[in-house]
């Protein structure tokens, strides 16, 4: 009965807890020459197994490291490009950005948005919703294609703090890109390695969700 040493071989380098690489390779390949020299001394005489099957195998277990050693750098290089993203985004806090994003955190102060419209509308407004459903219409009037910002005042709409969901009413009634503008105030790495950025007007978010990066504001002098 044939035997595959590279089933066995790759069974015994096996990597479930996280062990080095290069260690479990190194462990596979000495139990592979020792079932690899088991088979060729066990072998029937009058009908030997033919040389061609054991390259075969050899090359399965050097193909079978190369996977393992590639999966370890791949991981390696994204631990890496991870730690340099929540160093380059830690050195942005305080910064204002410009966020995607289809809800507004409101206090007392101004808010700074946009909306992308894909075509042309005579009749434009907002529509700010609370949590306990109240809904607010900030008209934004006649307005062309492409990208427009505005203000949301919350003192003259009337609106009390909290979380707000937002919504562009449009002639074409098609759905318009938002995006906030607020400050980057923490960045914070999850137990899963999701990083996410908290950001003072709409909440926590992650990385991708920022599509500008609009400085820091001057300190005001003492």
């Amino acid at each position: 009965m044939e035997t595959n040493l590279f089933t066995n071989a790759a069974a015994q380098s096996a990597n479930p807890a996280g062990v080095a690489i290069n260690g479990a390779s190194s462990e596979g390949r000495d139990m592979f020459t020792k079932l690899l020299v088991a088979q060729i001394r066990n072998q029937d005489p009058l009908s030997p197994q033919d040389p061609s099957q054991f390259v075969q195998q050899l090359t399965q277990l050097s193909q079978s490291e190369a996977l393992q050693n590639l999966a370890s750098l791949t991981s390696a290089n994204a631990s890496v490009l991870q730690s340099m993203q929540v160093l380059a985004m830690g050195a942005q806090v305080g910064s204002d950005v410009l966020v995607q994003s289809d809800q507004v955190q409101l206090d007392t102060r101004k808010v700074e948005a946009e909306a992308t419209l894909g075509s042309s509308s005579a009749k434009t407004s907002l529509l700010l919703t609370a949590s306990n459903g109240q809904q607010v219409e900030l008209v934004l009037g006649s307005l062309p294609a492409g990208t427009h910002q505005f203000s949301i005042d919350p003192v003259a709409l009337g609106l009390q703090p909290g979380t707000y969901s937002m919504r562009v009413v449009s002639d074409s009634n098609a759905s318009v890109p938002l995006a906030v503008q607020g400050r980057l105030d923490s960045v914070q790495v999850g137990a899963g390695g999701n990083t996410t950025v908290k950001i003072d007007s709409v909440g926590e978010v992650a990385p991708s969700a920022i599509t500008a990066f609009r400085g820091k504001a001057p300190a005001s002098a003492i």
